[in-house]
């Protein structure tokens, strides 16, 4: 049972989201100060209120802070934005680039050097740059 416990933490995924999970955490912390001490003292600023911490509403007695929860819900859309704008849609460019052609109608032929299947009409393979003669 320990064997299989040991072998289950040391394998490659487990440890690479036990890595990403602290760091964003961390990242989490960086951009929560960043929104606490800039974005909103400047939103605020724009509406006249000194912070949002302080907003809340009373009734019957019972203290609703919503200050609390437009400073959070601040920190979650940047979070959000930042994870998008900078992680997120460079994957999706760089899939998309990677992405292999679609296929075409075109028929094919081997190459000479490589075997790789290329057009007829071809006049260089795209696998290994080897110069061919294209087939009427």
């Amino acid at each position: 049972m320990i064997k299989g416990f040991r072998d289950f933490i040391l394998r490659g995924n487990v440890v690479d989201l036990a890595v990403a999970v602290v760091i964003g955490a961390a990242f989490g912390a960086v951009v929560a100060a960043l929104v606490e001490g800039l974005v909103t003292p400047l939103i605020a600023a724009i509406i006249g209120e000194p912070s949002f911490n302080g907003l809340t509403f009373t009734v019957n007695g019972a203290v609703f802070a919503y200050g609390a929860v437009l400073n959070a819900l601040i920190t979650f859309l940047s979070v959000a934005a930042v994870i998008y704008f900078f992680v997120v849609q460079p994957m999706n460019l760089l899939q998309a680039r990677l992405k292999p052609g679609k296929p075409t109608d075109e028929p094919l032929r081997a190459c000479p050097e490589c075997i790789s299947d290329i057009p007829k009409a071809a006049r260089r393979c795209s696998f290994c740059t080897a110069q061919v003669t294209p087939v009427a």
